[in-house]
Protein backbone atom coordinates (compact mmCIF):
# COMPACT_ATOMS: atom_id res chain seq x y z
CA UNK A 1 0.00 0.00 0.00
CA UNK A 2 1.29 3.74 -1.31
CA UNK A 3 2.00 5.67 1.82
CA UNK A 4 -0.58 8.77 1.75
CA UNK A 5 0.97 12.04 1.25
CA UNK A 6 0.24 15.95 0.58
CA UNK A 7 -0.36 15.40 -2.44
CA UNK A 8 -2.67 13.00 -2.28
CA UNK A 9 -5.06 15.60 -0.48
CA UNK A 10 -8.48 16.28 -2.89
CA UNK A 11 -8.97 19.73 -4.69
CA UNK A 12 -10.52 21.77 -1.76
CA UNK A 13 -10.98 24.66 -4.03
CA UNK A 14 -14.40 26.28 -3.13
CA UNK A 15 -13.98 24.77 0.67
CA UNK A 16 -13.52 27.35 3.78
CA UNK A 17 -11.07 25.93 6.20
CA UNK A 18 -10.54 27.04 9.91
CA UNK A 19 -7.35 26.36 11.99
CA UNK A 20 -6.71 27.18 15.33
CA UNK A 21 -3.32 27.62 16.29
CA UNK A 22 -2.01 27.86 12.67
CA UNK A 23 0.82 30.05 13.55
CA UNK A 24 3.20 27.64 13.71
CA UNK A 25 4.30 23.60 14.20
CA UNK A 26 1.76 21.70 12.86
CA UNK A 27 -1.74 24.42 12.30
CA UNK A 28 0.72 26.63 10.19
CA UNK A 29 1.83 23.17 8.01
CA UNK A 30 -1.69 22.11 7.86
CA UNK A 31 -3.25 25.26 6.87
CA UNK A 32 -0.68 25.95 3.76
CA UNK A 33 -0.93 22.30 2.39
CA UNK A 34 -5.19 23.01 2.51
CA UNK A 35 -4.47 26.65 0.65
CA UNK A 36 -1.97 25.16 -1.46
CA UNK A 37 -5.05 23.12 -2.26
CA UNK A 38 -7.09 25.75 -3.23
CA UNK A 39 -9.16 26.13 0.17
CA UNK A 40 -9.71 29.45 1.50
CA UNK A 41 -8.40 29.00 4.94
CA UNK A 42 -8.58 30.99 8.23
CA UNK A 43 -5.85 30.99 10.40
CA UNK A 44 -7.38 31.42 13.83
CA UNK A 45 -4.52 32.42 16.05
CA UNK A 46 -3.54 33.91 19.66
CA UNK A 47 -1.04 36.40 18.46
CA UNK A 48 -1.60 38.73 15.73
CA UNK A 49 2.01 39.32 15.34
CA UNK A 50 2.45 35.64 14.73
CA UNK A 51 -0.82 35.17 12.75
CA UNK A 52 -0.11 38.08 10.91
CA UNK A 53 3.57 36.05 10.08
CA UNK A 54 2.08 33.35 8.90
CA UNK A 55 -0.71 34.91 6.45
CA UNK A 56 2.59 36.47 5.09
CA UNK A 57 4.48 33.29 4.96
CA UNK A 58 2.27 30.92 3.27
CA UNK A 59 1.31 33.67 1.12
CA UNK A 60 4.79 33.72 -0.26
CA UNK A 61 5.09 29.76 -0.48
CA UNK A 62 1.79 29.68 -2.00
CA UNK A 63 1.19 32.45 -4.33
CA UNK A 64 -2.39 31.84 -5.05
CA UNK A 65 -3.21 31.37 -1.38
CA UNK A 66 -6.34 32.51 -0.03
CA UNK A 67 -5.81 33.21 3.73
CA UNK A 68 -6.73 35.21 6.16
CA UNK A 69 -5.30 35.79 10.15
CA UNK A 70 -8.26 36.31 12.72
CA UNK A 71 -7.65 36.29 16.69
CA UNK A 72 -8.67 33.79 18.19
CA UNK A 73 -7.87 33.11 21.98
CA UNK A 74 -9.16 29.76 23.87
CA UNK A 75 -8.35 30.85 27.27
CA UNK A 76 -10.48 33.29 27.17
CA UNK A 77 -14.32 32.25 25.72
CA UNK A 78 -15.23 35.61 25.03
CA UNK A 79 -12.45 35.64 22.16
CA UNK A 80 -14.07 32.57 20.98
CA UNK A 81 -17.79 34.01 21.08
CA UNK A 82 -16.35 36.89 19.17
CA UNK A 83 -14.72 34.82 16.66
CA UNK A 84 -17.33 32.76 15.87
CA UNK A 85 -19.76 35.71 15.86
CA UNK A 86 -17.94 36.81 12.57
CA UNK A 87 -19.06 33.48 10.89
CA UNK A 88 -22.65 33.60 11.58
CA UNK A 89 -23.22 34.23 7.67
CA UNK A 90 -20.19 32.89 6.15
CA UNK A 91 -19.67 29.16 4.83
CA UNK A 92 -17.54 26.99 6.85
CA UNK A 93 -16.47 23.34 5.47
CA UNK A 94 -13.44 21.82 7.75
CA UNK A 95 -12.94 23.34 11.44
CA UNK A 96 -9.39 22.60 12.90
CA UNK A 97 -9.38 22.07 16.06
CA UNK A 98 -5.36 22.29 16.14
CA UNK A 99 -4.51 24.75 18.72
CA UNK A 100 -3.16 23.46 22.06
CA UNK A 101 -0.69 23.65 25.25
CA UNK A 102 1.12 21.01 26.52
CA UNK A 103 2.83 20.18 30.29
CA UNK A 104 2.74 23.95 31.53
CA UNK A 105 3.00 25.27 35.00
CA UNK A 106 -0.17 25.45 37.07
CA UNK A 107 -2.39 28.31 35.60
CA UNK A 108 -6.16 29.23 34.84
CA UNK A 109 -7.67 30.44 31.98
CA UNK A 110 -9.32 34.23 31.61
CA UNK A 111 -12.71 32.11 32.65
CA UNK A 112 -11.37 30.45 35.86
CA UNK A 113 -10.44 26.94 34.43
CA UNK A 114 -7.14 24.90 34.22
CA UNK A 115 -5.12 25.65 31.54
CA UNK A 116 -4.97 22.56 29.92
CA UNK A 117 -7.93 21.54 30.01
CA UNK A 118 -9.38 25.16 29.44
CA UNK A 119 -7.29 26.03 26.13
CA UNK A 120 -7.15 22.32 25.01
CA UNK A 121 -10.73 20.76 25.06
CA UNK A 122 -12.76 23.50 26.72
CA UNK A 123 -11.98 26.47 23.91
CA UNK A 124 -12.65 24.35 21.05
CA UNK A 125 -15.43 22.67 22.33
CA UNK A 126 -17.23 26.22 22.76
CA UNK A 127 -15.94 27.19 19.36
CA UNK A 128 -17.54 23.66 17.49
CA UNK A 129 -20.84 24.48 19.04
CA UNK A 130 -20.76 28.09 18.29
CA UNK A 131 -19.60 26.83 14.52
CA UNK A 132 -21.13 23.92 13.93
CA UNK A 133 -24.64 25.55 12.12
CA UNK A 134 -22.49 26.67 9.80
CA UNK A 135 -20.89 23.34 9.53
CA UNK A 136 -24.20 21.89 8.92
CA UNK A 137 -25.20 24.25 5.91
CA UNK A 138 -22.03 23.43 4.27
CA UNK A 139 -22.57 22.00 1.00
CA UNK A 140 -21.05 18.83 0.64
CA UNK A 141 -19.46 16.72 3.30
CA UNK A 142 -18.27 18.91 6.32
CA UNK A 143 -15.84 17.91 8.99
CA UNK A 144 -14.56 18.49 12.12
CA UNK A 145 -10.93 17.66 12.86
CA UNK A 146 -9.45 17.35 16.31
CA UNK A 147 -5.72 17.02 17.64
CA UNK A 148 -5.39 14.73 20.67
CA UNK A 149 -1.95 13.13 21.20
CA UNK A 150 -0.49 9.32 22.29
CA UNK A 151 -0.40 10.87 25.95
CA UNK A 152 -3.94 10.74 26.05
CA UNK A 153 -3.11 7.25 27.37
CA UNK A 154 -1.63 8.94 30.54
CA UNK A 155 -4.72 9.16 32.18
CA UNK A 156 -8.96 9.30 31.48
CA UNK A 157 -10.78 12.39 33.19
CA UNK A 158 -11.66 12.78 36.33
CA UNK A 159 -15.28 13.83 36.01
CA UNK A 160 -14.86 15.11 39.51
CA UNK A 161 -11.94 16.82 39.45
CA UNK A 162 -11.80 18.24 35.93
CA UNK A 163 -9.74 21.23 37.06
CA UNK A 164 -7.52 19.90 38.84
CA UNK A 165 -8.25 21.85 42.12
CA UNK A 166 -7.20 18.74 44.13
CA UNK A 167 -4.28 17.85 42.47
CA UNK A 168 -2.19 19.26 39.73
CA UNK A 169 0.27 17.27 37.86
CA UNK A 170 1.20 18.50 34.53
CA UNK A 171 1.51 15.34 32.49
CA UNK A 172 -1.29 13.65 33.70
CA UNK A 173 -3.39 17.07 33.12
CA UNK A 174 -2.29 17.08 29.74
CA UNK A 175 -3.24 13.36 29.11
CA UNK A 176 -6.94 14.14 30.59
CA UNK A 177 -6.58 17.25 28.76
CA UNK A 178 -5.90 14.94 25.52
CA UNK A 179 -8.86 12.26 26.76
CA UNK A 180 -11.08 14.74 26.13
CA UNK A 181 -10.74 15.73 22.64
CA UNK A 182 -11.18 12.15 22.40
CA UNK A 183 -14.25 11.77 24.30
CA UNK A 184 -15.40 15.21 22.74
CA UNK A 185 -14.99 13.68 19.13
CA UNK A 186 -16.85 9.87 20.19
CA UNK A 187 -19.71 11.78 21.33
CA UNK A 188 -19.58 14.85 19.00
CA UNK A 189 -19.83 11.86 15.92
CA UNK A 190 -22.73 9.75 18.03
CA UNK A 191 -24.68 12.90 18.49
CA UNK A 192 -24.04 13.71 14.76
CA UNK A 193 -25.10 10.25 13.81
CA UNK A 194 -28.36 10.56 15.67
CA UNK A 195 -29.34 13.96 14.01
CA UNK A 196 -29.25 12.37 10.34
CA UNK A 197 -26.41 14.73 10.16
CA UNK A 198 -23.37 14.17 7.34
CA UNK A 199 -20.99 16.09 9.25
CA UNK A 200 -17.86 13.98 10.43
CA UNK A 201 -16.30 14.39 13.42
CA UNK A 202 -12.70 12.70 13.56
CA UNK A 203 -9.63 13.08 15.76
CA UNK A 204 -5.70 12.62 14.73
CA UNK A 205 -2.78 13.08 16.55
CA UNK A 206 1.09 13.96 15.12
CA UNK A 207 3.33 11.82 16.59
CA UNK A 208 6.18 13.11 18.08
CA UNK A 209 6.68 15.79 16.00
CA UNK A 210 8.95 19.33 15.99
CA UNK A 211 7.14 22.13 17.77
CA UNK A 212 7.30 24.60 20.15
CA UNK A 213 4.87 22.51 22.44
CA UNK A 214 7.96 20.51 23.58
CA UNK A 215 9.99 23.59 25.24
CA UNK A 216 7.21 25.73 26.16
CA UNK A 217 6.86 24.73 29.51
CA UNK A 218 10.24 24.88 31.21
CA UNK A 219 10.72 27.99 28.97
CA UNK A 220 7.94 29.38 31.20
CA UNK A 221 9.88 28.32 34.35
CA UNK A 222 12.90 29.96 33.43
CA UNK A 223 14.41 26.38 33.63
CA UNK A 224 17.47 27.13 30.60
CA UNK A 225 19.16 24.09 30.98
CA UNK A 226 15.95 21.55 30.46
CA UNK A 227 14.68 23.52 27.28
CA UNK A 228 17.73 23.24 25.73
CA UNK A 229 17.90 19.26 26.45
CA UNK A 230 14.57 18.88 25.48
CA UNK A 231 15.04 21.10 22.47
CA UNK A 232 17.97 19.13 21.45
CA UNK A 233 16.18 15.90 21.60
CA UNK A 234 13.35 17.23 19.90
CA UNK A 235 15.94 17.90 16.88
CA UNK A 236 17.64 14.67 16.66
CA UNK A 237 14.39 12.46 17.31
CA UNK A 238 11.33 14.13 16.45
CA UNK A 239 9.84 14.14 12.72
CA UNK A 240 9.51 17.02 10.89
CA UNK A 241 6.01 19.32 11.47
CA UNK A 242 5.12 19.00 8.31
CA UNK A 243 4.92 15.02 8.15
CA UNK A 244 3.43 15.39 12.11
CA UNK A 245 0.56 17.13 10.35
CA UNK A 246 -0.80 14.26 7.77
CA UNK A 247 -2.16 12.81 10.46
CA UNK A 248 -4.66 15.66 10.57
CA UNK A 249 -4.66 16.12 6.66
CA UNK A 250 -5.60 13.10 6.43
CA UNK A 251 -8.44 12.89 8.92
CA UNK A 252 -9.56 16.71 7.37
CA UNK A 253 -9.49 15.74 3.62
CA UNK A 254 -8.99 12.00 2.66
CA UNK A 255 -11.87 10.33 0.70
CA UNK A 256 -14.46 8.02 3.27
CA UNK A 257 -12.77 9.31 6.84
CA UNK A 258 -15.53 7.25 9.36
CA UNK A 259 -16.48 9.12 12.23
CA UNK A 260 -14.70 9.19 15.31
CA UNK A 261 -12.03 8.10 13.65
CA UNK A 262 -8.79 8.41 14.97
CA UNK A 263 -5.18 9.21 12.90
CA UNK A 264 -2.25 8.73 14.08
CA UNK A 265 1.67 7.66 12.26
CA UNK A 266 2.34 4.70 10.92
CA UNK A 267 5.56 3.25 13.44
CA UNK A 268 4.40 2.86 16.65
CA UNK A 269 2.37 6.14 16.48
CA UNK A 270 5.07 8.08 16.33
CA UNK A 271 6.89 8.61 13.07
CA UNK A 272 5.63 7.61 9.34
CA UNK A 273 2.18 8.14 6.98
CA UNK A 274 -1.49 8.45 8.35
CA UNK A 275 -2.67 5.16 9.47
CA UNK A 276 -5.42 4.14 12.14
CA UNK A 277 -3.95 4.68 15.60
CA UNK A 278 -4.49 2.87 18.33
CA UNK A 279 -6.33 4.20 21.50
CA UNK A 280 -7.25 3.71 24.94
CA UNK A 281 -10.51 2.12 25.57
CA UNK A 282 -11.92 4.90 27.74
CA UNK A 283 -12.02 7.37 24.96
CA UNK A 284 -14.72 5.27 23.55
CA UNK A 285 -16.83 5.15 26.63
CA UNK A 286 -20.28 6.03 25.86
CA UNK A 287 -21.44 7.28 29.34
CA UNK A 288 -18.02 9.15 29.72
CA UNK A 289 -18.26 10.95 26.97
CA UNK A 290 -22.01 12.28 27.80
CA UNK A 291 -20.38 12.96 31.33
CA UNK A 292 -17.84 15.01 29.84
CA UNK A 293 -20.16 16.62 27.28
CA UNK A 294 -22.61 18.05 30.17
CA UNK A 295 -19.92 19.06 32.52
CA UNK A 296 -18.54 20.76 29.43
CA UNK A 297 -21.91 22.61 28.85
CA UNK A 298 -22.38 23.37 32.54
CA UNK A 299 -18.82 25.10 32.67
CA UNK A 300 -19.44 27.20 29.43
CA UNK A 301 -23.04 27.81 29.10
CA UNK A 302 -22.60 26.46 25.72
CA UNK A 303 -25.55 24.17 23.73
CA UNK A 304 -24.73 22.15 20.68
CA UNK A 305 -27.56 22.15 17.96
CA UNK A 306 -27.59 18.28 18.27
Amino acid sequence: MTAWTARDIPDQSGRTAVVTGANSGIGLAAARELARRGARVVLACRSEARGKEAEARIAAEVPDADVEFRALDLADLSSVREFAGAFADGRLDLLVNNAGVMALPYAKTVDGFETQFGVNHLGHFVLTGLLLPRLLAAPGEARVVTVSSGMHFLSNIDIADLNSERKYRRWIAYGRSKTANLLFTHELARRLDRAGSGVVAAAAHPGFARTNLQTAGVRMEGRRIAERIAGTGTQLLAQSAEAGALPTLYAATAPGVRPDSFTGPRFQGWRGAPVKSVRAKWTLNDAAGERLWAASEQLTGVTYPV
